[in-house]
């Protein structure tokens, strides 16, 4: 029998949601998965925001973009990083081109938030409000870095809507178990490497 409670406190902890409200910006961290720029696009068509930055090289596991990930017949076409092909589901659902900003180096997660600064900084964007879409289980660790990168600014994750692995049916299979529990791992191991790299920084001397 499956302790509610447990499910419940790891649902939570992983799968975050919040209401869309009016933003500066739509955060889209770099995926192979077109419903997280699919649900960007719907939420600028809403009028949420008028500017969507996608985010991402590659993954630096595969040293080369891996492929689309769902949908395949949709998306047929040859795209050299994961910006360019989420720009391409922005652009086929409706964002103008001129509102899609590019960050087109990040290889992680982590990544995807610091290279997203460096863009908003550099257009002169202060950001007091943000959205992020991402893949439902990636919701936790996108928010965590996003949120360590722009920490004066109010950051609402809108997951996509039609992804394999949802906060109602993670539990049920072992792809699900395995998804969920390894971003759980990825969290608590990646933010320990950066409060170790934050620690050690304020450590060394000034220049």
């Amino acid at each position: 029998m499956w302790n509610k409670r447990f499910l419940d406190q790891m649902t939570e902890f992983i799968f975050v949601e919040q209401e869309p409200k009016p933003a500066d910006i739509i955060f889209v961290p770099g995926s192979g998965f077109p419903q997280i720029a699919e649900k960007a696009a719907s939420l600028y068509r809403e009028g949420f925001s008028e500017l969507v930055l996608p985010s991402g090289k590659y993954s630096i596991l595969r040293g080369r973009f891996g492929g689309v990930q769902a949908k395949e017949e949709e998306y047929r076409g040859t795209y050299r990083t994961e910006w360019e092909f989420l720009k391409a589901v922005l652009v086929k659902h409706g964002v103008k081109e001129c509102h899609i900003w590019r960050e087109e180096k990040a290889t992680y997660t982590y990544e995807n938030a610091i290279r997203s600064r460096e863009v908003t900084d550099a257009a002169g964007l202060q950001v007091k409000r943000g959205i992020i879409c991402c893949k439902p289980a990636h919701a936790r660790r996108a928010l965590l870095y996003y949120q360590l990168l722009y920490p004066e600014a109010e950051l609402l994750v809108c997951p996509a809507d039609d992804c394999e692995i949802t906060r109602d049916n993670w539990y049920l299979s072992e792809k699900g178990c395995d998804t969920v529990l390894g971003e759980i791992a990825r969290c608590g191991e990646q933010f320990h490497e950066i409060m170790k790299d934050m620690r050690e920084n304020q450590k060394k001397p000034d220049a």
